[in-house]
């Protein structure tokens, strides 16, 4: 089964830390057997692929930042029964349609975006970035990470990160995936709801 997901912009060198970063992440979460990671660089190159593959009636799953908050419509009752294709359909700027053949199940969505992820293991954060690491620009721990806002994610991550004596400024392109190897999948599928429907959705289809 593959795995197409959002990330790795337009370079072959991101692409790769992008599949690196994602198989490390499934791996450490204690999937025996993995996806292949498709890195696709835009979310509507993510999706497109995505398409192609189900209608030619290949297995595959759609990882994409939600980037807005998910309407409490769209995640009622028991997590697979939840509706990300609904989310990416009446969000403005996606506006996709459910392709015929996939379900709702082969659909995921990081709350809001990948570094949200992040958040739910500060100590990696703190061991990535060492000495000048600032934690208390962070969001409280206490805050629900999938209700803190994308621009705050990443101003935080920024200010966090802005005397950090080893690491440049947090960048998306020079740390993002490196910093996605590092975080522990348990943590963050303890804070979000939505990561933890991803790793279960996947245990369920490549470890059955």
């Amino acid at each position: 089964m593959k795995l197409y997901v959002e990330g790795g912009g337009d370079t072959a060198a991101l692409k790769t830390a992008c599949r690196e970063g994602f198989t490390t992440f499934v791996t450490k979460a204690g999937l025996k057997n993995r996806p292949r990671i498709v890195a696709c660089g835009s979310r509507r190159d993510a999706f497109d692929s995505f398409c192609t593959a189900i209608a030619s009636g290949e297995e595959a799953f759609l990882l994409v930042d939600s980037e807005d908050l998910v309407n409490a419509q769209h995640q009622q009752g028991q997590p697979d029964t939840w509706q990300p294709w609904a989310h990416l359909k009446t969000r403005q700027g996606d506006g996709w349609d459910k392709p015929q053949h996939s379900a709702n199940t082969d659909c995921h969505l990081m709350v809001k975006i990948m570094e949200s992820w992040f958040l739910a293991d500060r100590d990696a954060l703190k061991a990535f970035f060492g000495q000048g690491f600032k934690e208390n620009a962070l969001p409280a721990a206490n805050n629900a990470i999938e209700g803190i806002a994308k621009q705050q994610v990443y101003s935080s991550l920024e200010r966090a990160t802005s005397n950090c004596k080893t690491k440049a400024v947090y960048g998306k392109g020079e740390h993002s995936f490196k910093l996605l190897a590092k975080i522990d999948p348990a943590k963050v599928t303890q804070a979000s709801p939505w990561a933890k429907r991803f790793v279960d959705e996947l245990r369920k289809k490549m470890d059955a």
